[in-house]
């Protein structure tokens, strides 16, 4: 059965680890899927952070769009699935990850995790998806 607005949108601002997909820019490759963390508040757009130079960041650039697909499998088989046009590229800054990794880190793992990506990963950006087609469903008790 298909979400309502609400209850997709809800969804998508839980902390859920997403898979993101974008195209390859390669007739010979699949799209790149990865899996990230992501930013959302119900209504808003999609925010994530990665790499300037990676090859995410790259492709994401170059197709202009991108897809997030989150989903769980318990209390009930659900997934939501967003896809829009990048809206925003900037460089991230060191509050940028501090607020995505407060999301998915224990409070006490946030610092260390943040100085430990801040001076190892390189430079990072945030990249702004505004959601344009959504699938959703709740399979119910599979």
């Amino acid at each position: 059965m298909a979400l309502t607005r609400e209850e997709r949108e809800q969804f998508l601002a839980e902390p859920h680890v997403a898979a993101l997909a974008v195209a390859s820019g390669n007739g010979d490759r699949a799209p790149l899927s990865v899996p990230i963390w992501y930013e959302y508040e119900a209504g808003g757009d999609v925010r994530i952070l990665t790499g300037r130079t990676s090859r995410k960041a790259e492709l994401i650039a170059a197709a202009g769009r991108f897809t997030l697909l989150v989903d769980r499998l318990e209390p009930t088989v659900r997934y939501v699935s967003v896809e829009g046009p990048v809206v925003d590229t900037r460089p991230a800054t060191r509050a940028d990850l501090e607020h995505v990794s407060a999301r998915y880190l224990p409070d006490e793992k946030v610092a260390g995790y943040v100085d430990f990506s801040w001076e190892n990963h390189g430079e990072q950006v945030v990249i702004t998806l505004r959601p344009e087609h959504w699938v959703s469903s709740d399979l119910g008790q599979v």
